[in-house]
């Protein structure tokens, strides 16, 4: 046996000190694993609040087309009719654009103003929505109704989405 170990007796314990467990993690900084629901968590987020957005810009133009809708289903006279569809894309004209752009259009100012809306169209001034110039006016006006309806919801689907704020 060398000289420099210390004797010791196989029934005397080693002077070792007790186990000393790792610190539990910490909460910062978060795994991965968090770090990427956290980005799921804020994608969703942001796309409803894109999506929330999107359909309150299109809030105007689904109340003029479900109107138009109402109108189509209606059985008024062709003058009442030609009245209410000229009164609903005035409406509509008035939230989309400047009102001094349509406020006090008649007749073939607000025929062109509708045709400049549908780039490079005629389809008010000489085409189906020529009777809204004259129509609501006359007493049995004559016109093709379905091209006319189909007309006025195509100028309605074309509106900006977001309607003019101010004057």
């Amino acid at each position: 046996m060398p000289a420099n170990l210390p004797t010791q007796s196989p029934a005397t314990p080693l002077p070792l000190r007790p186990l000393h467990l790792p610190e539990p993690p910490g909460f910062w900084p978060p795994a991965l694993g968090w770090w990427l629901l956290a980005g799921v968590i804020l994608l969703v987020v942001v796309m409803l609040w894109l999506l929330i957005r999107y359909q309150r810009r299109l809030r105007y133009r689904r109340a003029a087309l479900q109107e138009l809708r109402v109108l189509e289903q209606s059985d008024s006279s062709a003058s009442a009719l030609l009245a209410s569809l000229s009164a609903l894309l005035r409406r509509a004209a008035l939230l989309a654009f400047p009102r001094s752009g349509c406020a006090g259009m008649q007749g073939d100012d607000w025929l062109l103003f509708l045709d400049s809306q549908l780039k490079g169209e005629d389809a008010f001034s000489r085409g189906p929505g020529k009777c809204l110039g004259a129509g609501p006016y006359q007493r049995q006006p004559e016109f093709d109704r379905s091209a006319l309806l189909n007309l006025c919801r195509r100028w309605l689907k074309q509106l900006p989405a977001q309607p003019r704020r101010g004057k």
